[in-house]
């Protein structure tokens, strides 16, 4: 079997809960590795992080420009055209670092999958699919591309959902996280919901919210 290249961020002690987060269009597995120190997460809760690489692949928005990104970018308007059949490949790959955390020893109810924009968007398909149950969903200034086709797993359907975005963005708008709120309400779940006054990023606000969030659904 082969996987995504991935950086992996261990502790001194084994781990006993994995979180598999996903970077942005144009980045890689490198870019969120700094969070992990400034998410001060106790001693007594070791985790795993794995931040997977992205194939790089040409994105038509850029020119078709190849660059690392989870599955092409068709337009970008406000529905956000996208090459779905990339997106649901990269969330099966996506899937298989999951199963590896298994094969690892952690249990799935231990594992969050999180994601930042274009790597929210792969975070809510794979979750939302994955046949066991998980601890966690976090989407970063994302979109739920795929709510219209999404076949979702029994397994997951009270998964916590943390969704974060930029009050200020304007790469992924914020309507676009109200919508996927929204969508997920409509679905059943109970996804929470901030916004945060920034532009495409991540805060120190939302850092210490993230840490709060991890060891809630962890604890």
């Amino acid at each position: 079997m082969s996987y995504l290249d991935c950086v992996e961020v261990q502790t001194d002690i084994p781990a006993t809960a994995s979180i598999i987060w996903l970077h942005g269009l144009g980045a890689n597995g490198h870019d969120f590795e700094p969070i992990v120190p400034e998410l001060r997460l106790p001693n007594s809760l070791p985790v795993r992080f794995i931040f997977p690489h992205s194939p790089s692949i040409p994105v038509s928005i850029n020119g078709g420009m190849t660059m690392p990104a989870w599955y092409d970018i068709l337009d970008m308007s406000i529905e956000r055209k996208v090459d779905l059949t990339n997106l649901t490949e990269s969330a099966m790959a996506v899937q298989a670092l999951i199963d590896r955390e298994i094969e690892r020893g952690i249990d799935s109810s231990r594992i969050i999958v999180a994601g930042f924009s274009q790597g929210g968007a792969v975070a809510y398909q794979a979750a939302l699919t994955y046949p066991k149950p998980l601890a966690g969903l976090l989407a970063m200034s994302t979109y739920f591309a795929t709510k219209d086709s999404i076949t979702l797993s029994e397994a997951n359907k009270d998964i916590s959902i943390n969704i974060m975005h930029g009050s200020q963005d304007p790469v992924v708008v914020p309507t676009l996280g109200d919508d996927a709120a929204s969508t997920l309400n409509a679905l059943g779940y109970q996804p929470s919901y901030k916004q945060y006054p920034m532009e495409h990023a991540v805060c120190s606000e939302q850092v210490s919210d993230i840490s709060t969030w991890i060891q809630s659904v962890l604890a």
